[in-house]
């Protein structure tokens, strides 16, 4: 597999105000497993105060929170796309958030990078952050503060 770098990416200025901006956040890919990443991820994010919106296939109820199948369902506002997929899906999930229009920043997790779906959704107006983790980004931000 040929890994892709980032050429689409916000800087730390950048993803400190996505964090100051944010309040809804749709985690695509969250899995109900405990010790798997998108829930560790997830978990540590609503335990910050943000609004957590489970996208998965299965489960009804995935930390408390109801679980949409897709972007489309959630009938409600959403700040950040965080995407635990495989890179090749982050052009369905670009067109999406771009189909949705209210999403404000496109973030693909560790070593998860489409530097053609993420022009895209900077293109339709987002910010795009790309083979970053949310949880370690924002404990970096907020140690000492």
């Amino acid at each position: 597999m040929e890994c892709e770098f980032p050429t689409v990416n916000s800087n730390k200025q950048e993803i400190k105000e996505i964090f100051d901006i944010t309040k809804t956040i749709a985690i695509i890919g969250l899995s109900p497993d405990e010790t798997k990443a998108s829930n560790r991820v997830a978990k540590y994010l609503k335990e910050q105060g943000y609004k957590i919106v489970p996208i998965y296939p299965k489960e009804e109820m995935i930390l408390g929170e109801k679980v949409y199948r897709s972007l489309a369902e959630v009938p409600f506002e959403i700040d950040m796309v965080d995407i635990f997929r495989k890179p090749k899906e982050l052009d369905n999930v670009a067109d999406a958030c771009i189909q949705r229009g209210d999403v404000k920043v496109f973030w693909a997790q560790k070593e998860i990078v489409n530097n053609e779906a993420a022009a895209r959704a900077k293109d339709a107006g987002m910010r795009v952050v790309q083979n970053m983790c949310t949880m370690v980004e924002h404990r970096n931000l907020h140690e000492g503060a």
